[in-house]
């Protein structure tokens, strides 16, 4: 979601701790930026209300669940119709292996982020599941080695 909102010095600070730590409570929180609980408490609504706080989550090491094989599975489609690419979209959207889908500009349509147990669900990801979407016309697969850095804090300037 693209917004105009303008943040203040303390939106951006409030921003940058809750990036760390989402479980900070509003007391430490209101401690650290230097403002009392209550307006802490109202400026943390106001950042979810308007969408720029869009929810917490905990982070998961994918290897101790046992989804440790990873995989950049780029995808075009044979037709670029809107009501291919909203099937396509929407069929996507209810696939639990896909982490993440990003429609992108140049060769290929769509990049997935994909996360199975190892190739052998991978196989089975591609023939029973992705192979199936409308307007499929190719698919290439990278599989993710290691992983150099991740990082899920954005810089708020």
């Amino acid at each position: 979601m693209q917004t105009n909102n303008k943040l203040d010095d303390i939106d951006r600070k409030i921003l940058d701790i809750l990036q760390e730590n989402g479980r900070i409570t509003n007391t430490e929180l209101a401690s650290r930026v230097g403002i009392s609980p209550p307006p802490m408490l109202e400026r943390v609504k106001k950042l979810e209300k308007k969408g720029i706080i869009q929810k917490y989550v905990a982070l998961i090491d994918p290897d101790t669940i046992g989804k440790g094989t990873m995989a950049l599975v780029s995808v075009s489609l044979d037709r670029h119709r809107i009501k291919s690419i909203d099937q396509f979209t929407r069929a996507i959207e209810k696939i639990p292996e896909v982490m993440e889908c990003y429609h992108i500009t140049g060769e290929d349509d769509y990049v997935l982020k994909v996360a199975v147990k190892d190739i052998h669900e991978y196989e089975n990801f591609i023939l029973k599941k992705l192979t199936k979407l409308p307007a499929l016309s190719k698919i290439k697969t990278s599989f993710i080695l290691s992983t150099v850095k991740y990082e899920t804090k954005f810089p708020v300037e």
